[in-house]
């Protein structure tokens, strides 16, 4: 239904998709603005900090589009709208990820992968099986974790009922994060984004190994295919927090 409704005024769509991927672009113009001042950032290059770029955006892109809407369930649960969709005869989690799904998203997928794309033939690498299949990998890996995030921010405002901006702290926050090399971070702070919130397991800790380059917590080698692994997990606990917030909701009778 909402795919039809963008689709009816067709040359608005175009001018917004066309808007989002510019905005989506600053992102990238501020990296490029900061490499025309150094040659490298925490010790890497432009095509590799332009690698974890586009690993990034567009896992998250494609986190975003499909479930990019969740931020409207706090909403919902005030007014008493969140009621008319316990009783259709569909998965509630996939009613509020449909809920004013916004086909402009894909302006965030496109333009990453256009900075993914660039940057897969200007890094400096070797490429092996191993390394090119890991690439698909991370996307599919990364896209997974964010969703996670996405329904488990969902899940925080059964609770809270107004948390829409906790929730894109960590996943518009998140894609920001990992956007730059892990070098340019405290120790402290990425052990906690590698063993408490795994985010780095989106792109960080994969693409070090792409990339030949050290992880900052010395990981053994064999971590870099374990992003399918943290993401199963990662889905497995937002589903039960969403299950949990699910039989936590009272209605406002209204």
């Amino acid at each position: 239904m909402w795919i039809r409704s963008t689709m009816t005024y067709r040359t608005s769509f175009a001018l917004t998709m066309a808007g989002n991927l510019v905005v989506t672009g600053l992102d990238f113009a501020t990296i490029l603005l900061m490499f025309s001042q150094v040659d490298s950032l925490g010790g890497w290059s432009l095509p590799e900090v332009c690698f974890l770029y586009g690993l990034s955006a567009t896992a998250f892109g494609v986190a975003d589009l499909v479930l990019g809407s969740m931020d409207v369930l706090g909403a919902r649960i005030r007014d008493g709208s969140f009621d008319t969709l316990l009783v259709r005869p569909a998965p509630v989690l996939a009613q509020i990820g449909a809920d004013r799904f916004a086909l402009r998203r894909l302006g965030r997928i496109t333009q990453g992968s256009v900075v993914l794309g660039w940057s897969l033939v200007s890094v400096d690498v070797v490429w092996t099986p191993a390394k090119v299949l890991l690439v698909p990998v991370m996307l599919a890996a990364g896209a997974a974790i964010f969703c996670a995030l996405f329904v488990a921010g969902a899940a925080f405002q059964f609770v809270a009922q107004d948390a829409a901006e906790v929730q894109n702290a960590f996943t518009y926050g998140g894609t920001t994060l990992l956007q730059y090399p892990p070098t340019v971070f405290g120790k402290d702070f990425v052990r906690g984004v590698t063993f408490m919130l795994p985010l780095a397991f989106v792109n960080w800790v994969p693409a070090a190994y792409v990339l030949g380059r050290p992880y900052p917590l010395r990981l053994p080698g064999w971590t870099a295919w374990s992003a399918p692994l943290v993401a199963v997990v990662c889905c497995a606990l937002a589903g039960l927090a969403w299950r949990a917030g699910l039989r936590a909701y009272r209605s406002t009778g209204s």
